[in-house]
């Protein structure tokens, strides 16, 4: 049997000499920041049911390649880093894991990890994956996770909730090659997700964006030149894509600020508050940065009514006549018969306006019923394979964040990362889509060696697998 390419290792390391770090009350370390300093790459550090209190500085922590520093709570919801500046400030450091733990009420920022401002050296190959962040402590600049100078790194899975005011779900700042995907963003302040100082080649796949306040996703800003990465960047942030995302409300569920080369496609948009996206300029400098342009808002739904300001807001300094609009459904649900969106300087072709996208249920689910006048209209993308949740897209695709026709091909990549949820220190959740047949998995203990397999078939199952390594083959 050949392993799948996309495959989830919960646990990379098969290294004969990895060790398990206790930390607790009671246990061998009392923080992660003690057992920090005794791991080596391979090694996981178990965080036992508590609550931890203070911030914990994590530095020069490196793993390596196949064999990363796994940080891990017994369960989310018994491992609680409770209140302080930070949680955990993760700084210089590489192949790491961090999952299944709680972050509240935090005063600074929630958790931080950066380069230690070394900027040509970005800490890199991090993962955050079903850890909570919520109930932020403070109002102003805060951020539930901060991210300066990170490249090559996912936050899958994760729940952001009540963010601070003035802050972001996640902030990054000068950050490259990253991956947001199956992450639940409610009631944020500013942002859920900011991208800025040079950030470049995010991917932001199948997550909830639901009362996301200012800018749900704000795709660039406006960042102090020093804190640019790489220095002589020419953008706030470029070659960023936003597909198979669910908006719900926020005053503008999109904003493209001072980015290039922008792709916010197959989404669906409900309610937005005032507009459905912004189009400004807010690093400002002719002779450096590129004005915001070269962007693309295609295969996306829109169901607004007329609450809301204007459909578009473009600010000075901007190119919103190099922006392409293509193949989109708008559906004012309270006078479908002014659905056509106001799009002042821009131009779009291909849309559909005023035909109900037939959801499944308007408010509670946004999958599309089979006569849809979205299936089948969207316009192929190459980079873009699944939907929602996690099924492959038609050819061609639906409009929206869910593909509506019936397919029949299987993906390696419905396999991905994203099917599979540690639910605990022992157990996962593995979800199979349908069509993916029966599938067999094995078990691996910390030194590599075979210690149960096992069939799946569709469907979601909770499995006892122990501190250990779960692997779908097939």
């Amino acid at each position: 049997m050949r392993i799948l390419a996309m495959c989830l290792m919960l646990m990379l390391a098969r290294n004969v000499s990895a060790t398990v770090l206790h930390v607790g009350a009671g246990r061998p370390y009392a923080n992660p920041a003690t057992a920090s300093r005794m791991a080596v790459a391979g090694d996981t550090i178990l965080i036992h049911a508590g609550t931890y209190l203070g911030t914990f500085w994590i530095e020069d922590l490196n793993g390596s390649p196949g064999l990363p520093i796994v940080i891990r709570g017994e369960d989310r919801s018994t491992v609680v880093f409770d209140g302080g500046s930070e949680s955990m400030h993760m700084s210089k450091c590489s192949y790491v894991q961090l999952e299944n733990f709680t972050v509240t009420r935090q005063t600074g920022n929630g958790m931080n990890i950066d380069d230690g401002g070394v900027l040509d050296t970005p800490t890199h190959h991090i993962v955050v994956r079903n850890v909570l962040f919520t109930q932020m402590a403070a109002t102003g600049n805060n951020d539930q996770l901060k991210l300066s100078g990170l490249d090559t790194f996912s936050i899958e899975d994760c729940t952001f909730e009540d963010g601070a005011v003035g802050g972001s779900g996640v902030d990054m700042v000068g950050c490259h090659k990253g991956l947001f995907k199956g992450n639940t963003f409610t009631r944020q302040g500013s942002n859920c997700i900011q991208a800025k100082g040079g950030t470049q080649h995010i991917r932001i796949e199948g997550n909830r964006f639901i009362d996301g306040g200012q800018r749900a996703v704000n795709l660039g800003g406006s960042t102090g030149l020093q804190f640019f990465r790489p220095p002589n960047a020419t953008f706030e942030a470029a070659d960023l894509q936003v597909y198979s995302n669910l908006f719900v409300r926020s005053v503008a569920p999109i904003s493209f600020v001072g980015c290039v080369r922008v792709h916010v496609e197959n989404n669906t948009i409900i309610n937005p508050v005032r507009w459905v996206f912004r189009v400004l300029q807010e690093t400002v400098d002719t002779s450096r940065f590129l004005s915001c342009g070269d962007n693309y808002f295609r295969n996306n739904i829109i169901v607004y009514t007329t609450s809301i300001s204007t459909h578009v807001n473009i600010g000075s300094n901007t190119a919103p006549e190099s922006f392409t609009l293509a193949n989109n459904l708008w559906y004012k649900s309270d006078d479908v018969s002014r659905s056509q969106p106001n799009l002042v300087s821009m131009s779009e072709t291909a849309s559909i306006y005023g035909s109900d996208p037939q959801f499944i249920g308007a408010t509670t689910d946004q999958r599309l019923q089979q006569a849809s006048p979205a299936i089948g209209k969207g316009i192929p993308i190459d980079s873009l394979t699944q939907d929602m949740q996690g099924q492959p897209y038609a050819t061609p695709p639906s409009i929206g964040a869910y593909e509506g026709a019936s397919t029949t091909r299987v993906d390696e990549s419905n396999l991905s990362p994203k099917r599979v949820v540690r639910l605990s220190a022992t157990e996962v959740s593995v979800t199979l889509p349908v069509g993916s047949g029966t599938r067999i998995y094995i078990v691996y203990d910390l030194r590599g060696r075979a210690i149960g397999t096992g069939k799946l078939t569709e469907g979601t199952h909770r499995l006892a697998v122990g501190v250990a390594e779960f692997v779908v083959v097939k």
